[in-house]
C-alpha cells in the first residue's frame, strides 16, 4: 500500500505509478475523515483541478468519495489556479478545498494539494493528522458521482466571479488598462491560461498570451516552473519584438516569473523586493514582511528602511502562510515566486503578484529595469542564482554530515561568519549566504546562493558542490 505523504506542499507523486485512481480515492476517504475530526465537513468541500493529464477524472473521484462520505462538494467546472479555488473557500465559507494539482513538476506527476477554512497552505499539524487518517482508509471507493449530483451533494461550482471581484477591489485595473502597457504572458499550458488577457482587454494595454491552452505534455519546457531555462520562447520575443514586460504562472498560477523589457529574467528574490518596496514605498502601506529562509537579505534591509518587522521561516507557505496570518503582514514570500498578499488570502498568487507589478509600472511611468534601479538605489546590488541537483537516497545521510559538520568554517575561500539551520543549513557571508537543503516536493538537492556580484555568487555555488561532492 502507498505511504501518501504531503510534502511542503500537499502530496505529489508519479501517475499510473503512485498516483493512481485507487489511491486518490485513499487520500480523499481519508480527508473525509479529517474534516469530520475537525468540525468542518458539513460546510462543504471546494474541490479543483489543473490541465494535467487526468486532473479532471481525478477531481471526480474525490467529489464522489467525499459527496459518498455525506460532504457537500463544490466541483469546478473547469480547470482553475490554487488561489483561485483557495479564494472560493472564503467565499463559500466552505470546510477547506482539495486540488488535484502538482503545480510545477514536470508532467508526469501530478498532486492533491488540500487548503483549509482559511484558504492557505495546511499546517504541519494538519498534513500529520490528514496522513493518519489516510493511513487509516484502506478500503477502495467506487469513482462514480451520479449518485451525489442526484442527491445533491455535489454541485457545479464556476470559481472565477467571486476571485475576479477581489482582484478588482485590490487592484487598480483601469489604471493598467489605460497605461498602455504592451503585455506578453506565458500561461505555461498551465491552470492560468486566459486569465490576465480576460482581466486586462478594453483599453490601451493590449495582451499577448504564449502556451494559453491545455497541454499536460508541457512540450518545450523542463517543467512549468516559471524561471530562467523554461522560458527561452517569451524572453527571445521580448527581446527580437519588444514589449513593456513579460508575466509567467507556473503550472498551477500560484507562482510568478517576470521578464523585463529587454526580454531577460528577473529574479525571484527581486521580484518579491520590488514588489515589497512597492507596497511600503508607493503605496505607503506598513505590515511585517514575512520570508522563506533562501529570500533576499534586500529585505531585511528594507524592513530596517521602512521600519517594519521581518520574519524568516522555512521553505514552504505551510510554514510562511500561518505566521503572516499571525503576525497580519503586508507580505509574505519565498524563493520559489509565490507571494501572498494582506487582504486577500494567506496563500501565494501568481496572479494578483503579476498585476501588483503591473500597478507598479502603470503608476509610476517606469520599466522593470528602472523599478529594480529603484531597489538597488535603496537596499545595494544583489545577484542570486539556485542549482537542483539530483542524488542518489544512499548519499543523502553523508551530504547531511558534510553540512553539519561544526568545523566548516569557509567554502570556496570564503569566509563563514555564521549559520543557521531554520531550514536546512544557511551559511551567512559577508553580505550575501549560501543555503542548501533537500526539497519537500522533488528528490531534488537545492543549493543557493545570494551575493553582491554573480561572480561571488557562483564561487559559492561551485564551492558548495565541491565540498558536498555532487
Amino acid at each position: 500500500m502507498t505511504d501518501i505523504r504531503f510534502g511542503t506542499d500537499g502530496w505529489r507523486a508519479l501517475i499510473a505509478e503512485d498516483f493512481t485512481f485507487e489511491n486518490v480515492a485513499r487520500c480523499s476517504l481519508g480527508l473525509c475523515a479529517y474534516l469530520k475530526e475537525a468540525g468542518t465537513a458539513d460546510r462543504g468541500l471546494v474541490v479543483g483541478y489543473d490541465t494535467r493529464f487526468l486532473s479532471p477524472e481525478f477531481a471526480e473521484t474525490v467529489a464522489a468519495v467525499c459527496s459518498g462520505q455525506g460532504i457537500k462538494v463544490f466541483l469546478a467546472t473547469k480547470s482553475a489556479p490554487t488561489p483561485v479555488l483557495s479564494y472560493n473557500v472564503l467565499h463559500h465559507q466552505a470546510g477547506g478545498a482539495a486540488i488535484i494539482t502538482a503545480s510545477h513538476n514536470p508532467g508526469q506527476w501530478n498532486g492533491f494539494k488540500f487548503k483549509p477554512e482559511y484558504a492557505g497552505s495546511a499546517t504541519q499539524e494538519i498534513t500529520d493528522r490528514l496522513e493518519e487518517a489516510i493511513a487509516r482508509s484502506a478500503t477502495a471507493i467506487p469513482h462514480s458521482g451520479a449518485e451525489g449530483r442526484e442527491s445533491g451533494l455535489i454541485v457545479d461550482l464556476d470559481p472565477d466571479p467571486p476571485y475576479l471581484e477581489r482582484i478588482a477591489s485590490l487592484v487598480d485595473l483601469d489604471a493598467i488598462k489605460a497605461a498602455g502597457l504592451d503585455l506578453v504572458v506565458d500561461a505555461m499550458y498551465g491552470a492560468g491560461g486566459g486569465y490576465l488577457p480576460a482581466i486586462l482587454t478594453g483599453d490601451k494595454t493590449t495582451v499577448r498570451e504564449l502556451h494559453g491552452s491545455r497541454n499536460p505534455a508541457f512540450p518545450g519546457m523542463e517543467q512549468p516552473e516559471p524561471i530562467a531555462h523554461n522560458l527561452t520562447e517569451i524572453s527571445s520575443l521580448i527581446a527580437k519584438d519588444g514589449a513593456s514586460v513579460g508575466i509567467a504562472l507556473d503550472g498551477d498560477a500560484d507562482r510568478v516569473g517576470l521578464i523585463d523589457e529587454q526580454g531577460r529574467f528577473v529574479t525571484t528574490l527581486d521580484t518579491f523586493s520590488m514588489l515589497a518596496q512597492y507596497l511600503l514605498e508607493q503605496k505607503q502601506q506598513r505590515g511585517a514582511l514575512v520570508k522563506g529562509v533562501t529570500s533576499s537579505i534586500a529585505l531585511n534591509k528594507l524592513g530596517e528602511a521602512y521600519g517594519v518587522d521581518v520574519h524568516e521561516m522555512r521553505v514552504g507557505f505551510k510554514n510562511i502562510g500561518p505566521k503572516m496570518t499571525e503576525v497580519d503582514a503586508l507580505m509574505a514570500g519565498e524563493e520559489s515566486g509565490g507571494f501572498a498578499f494582506r487582504g486577500h488570502i494567506p496563500e501565494r498568487d501568481g496572479i494578483l503578484s503579476g498585476l501588483y507589478f503591473l500597478e507598479y509600472m502603470a503608476t509610476t511611468g517606469d520599466s522593470p529595469t528602472q523599478l529594480l534601479q529603484r531597489l538597488i538605489d535603496k537596499v545595494g546590488l544583489h545577484s542570486y542564482h539556485r542549482r537542483d541537483i539530483g542524488f542518489r537516497a544512499s548519499d543523502r545521510e553523508r551530504i547531511l554530515q558534510k553540512l553539519n559538520d561544526p568545523n566548516l568554517t569557509e567554502i570556496a575561500g570564503v569566509k563563514i561568519l555564521d549559520s543557521d539551520t531554520i531550514d536546512g543549513r544557511r551559511l551567512h557571508v559577508d553580505d550575501g549566504w549560501l543555503a542548501v537543503r533537500f526539497s519537500g516536493t522533488e528528490p531534488l538537492l537545492r543549493i543557493y546562493a545570494e551575493a553582491a556580484t554573480p561572480e561571488m555568487v557562483n564561487r559559492l555555488l561551485d564551492g558548495a558542490m565541491e565540498y558536498l561532492g555532487v
